[in-house]
């Protein structure tokens, strides 16, 4: 088959590599039909993710057909339509019971997580040896432990791209206004518009947010806020703008929830470039020391994009006597997926407003390259494989 392949830093080529089968009595194999490129998959890319491995496949976003299944798969069936889950959860350990599904104890052996955390989360497809070294999406075919929980079957009446974004972005925006707690009424801030702050900023109106104030540097991007969610967005440039200070003036006591939809790359400051680039800190916080300072009192902050291991500079004092809440964690994608599919379904919320690339599979390195630099107003590409029939029609009206 083939397979997007990592080959060392912005290296990735399509390789031809060997079909997986069904090794587990819960494993199910699926083919895949449509993939994508998620912003986290770039700090892969940047060789900035501990333990990914020449020849790790990677990706973790997919739809797909059923192709085969272990003896003890009960609900999947061959030939079934299906979204697979970036995240892989067992089922039945104390976490998969509250339906906390990325903090499975049962999938992810990395003791070099436990050493650096204190514990290991669950592990999430093509996503490094930390998340417990399973072969990515990006792939023409993909094995799925644990196929009864990792696999949502789905009706005809949603195309394969919109049923895409439940894999990881949907529910991942999803859970961020969670964690957040959005209320209507709420003044939210989001710092970040790529897909995920996107989606965090569409279902925060979703919940009734009265304003929502997109934060980033892309024009395209900012622009994008604009044109889809309407006239309750307000965004602000924090290259020609001071962000805080641009907050207060919109909200003089500061929004009621601020979600980091950045990441621990993004250094915006002197400081935290120097100390990023000395090996001085891991993790850059800009945007989470501009959410705490900007939150009012006693509001949320949460953390939805990556973060990796250590930072400097935390403002503990501006978050301990404001009397913040924070909270972050990798998305519980089973426990929204088919509450959101429904209103999918229902035409309560439309998620393909973030798609912004169609594009055949064998051009997944250049989408790397494209998405990286944030290029051609590139925000999330549908990447469609050999499999795709829907793709088919689509590439050829495009």
């Amino acid at each position: 088959m083939k397979a997007l392949v990592y080959h060392g830093k912005r290296t990735v080529s399509i390789d031809t590599v060997p079909t997986p089968c069904v090794t587990e009595s819960k494993d199910a194999v699926v083919k895949v039909t449509v993939t994508t490129v998620c912003g986290s998959d770039l700090h892969l890319w940047n060789n900035e993710i501990p333990e990914v491995k020449d020849g790790d496949i990677l990706g973790h976003e997919a739809v797909g057909i059923v192709e085969s299944v272990g003896a003890d798969v009960k609900k999947i069936q061959k030939g079934m339509r299906v979204v697979v889950s970036a995240i892989i959860a067992e089922g039945s350990c104390e976490y998969c019971k509250r339906e906390e599904y990325s903090l499975c104890d049962c999938t992810n052996p990395s003791g070099v997580m436990e050493k650096m955390y204190g514990n290991r989360i669950a592990g999430i497809f093509g996503y490094s040896h930390l998340l417990g070294g399973y072969p990515g999406a990006q792939a023409e075919y993909i094995r799925v432990p644990f196929a009864d929980m990792n696999l949502l079957p789905l009706p005809d009446d949603v195309p394969d791209e919109t049923a895409l974004t439940l894999s990881d972005i949907a529910c991942t925006g999803y859970h961020a206004t969670e964690l957040t707690s959005v209320l209507p009424g709420h003044t939210v801030a989001v710092w970040g518009c790529g897909p995920v702050g996107l989606m965090a900023q569409s279902w925060s109106l979703f919940r009734g947010a009265k304003k929502v104030i997109a934060i980033d540097c892309v024009p395209a991007r900012l622009a994008l806020a604009k044109q889809k969610l309407g006239v309750d967005v307000t965004t602000i440039n924090f290259k020609e703008e001071d962000v805080v200070k641009r907050i207060k003036e919109l909200v003089p006591n500061g929004p009621d929830a601020c979600i980091d939809a950045t990441g621990f790359d993004y250094a915006k400051s002197f400081v935290h470039k120097v100390e990023r680039m000395l090996y001085l800190e891991t993790d850059a916080i800009d945007a989470a020391t501009e959410a705490i300072i900007a939150c009012r009192k006693g509001g949320t902050v949460s953390f939805i994009a990556d973060y990796i291991g250590y930072s400097n500079h935390f403002p503990m004092g501006a978050f301990m006597e404001k009397g913040l809440t924070a909270r972050g964690g990798q998305v519980f994608v089973q426990r929204y997926w088919h509450k959101i599919l429904s209103w999918i379904r229902d035409g309560k919320f439309d998620p393909t407003f973030v798609l912004t690339h169609r594009l055949p599979f064998d051009e997944t390195p250049r989408v790397y390259a494209t998405f990286d630099a944030k290029e051609d107003g590139m925000v999330k590409a549908v990447l469609y494989t050999r499999f795709s029939s829907e793709g088919k029609i689509l590439l050829r009206e495009e």
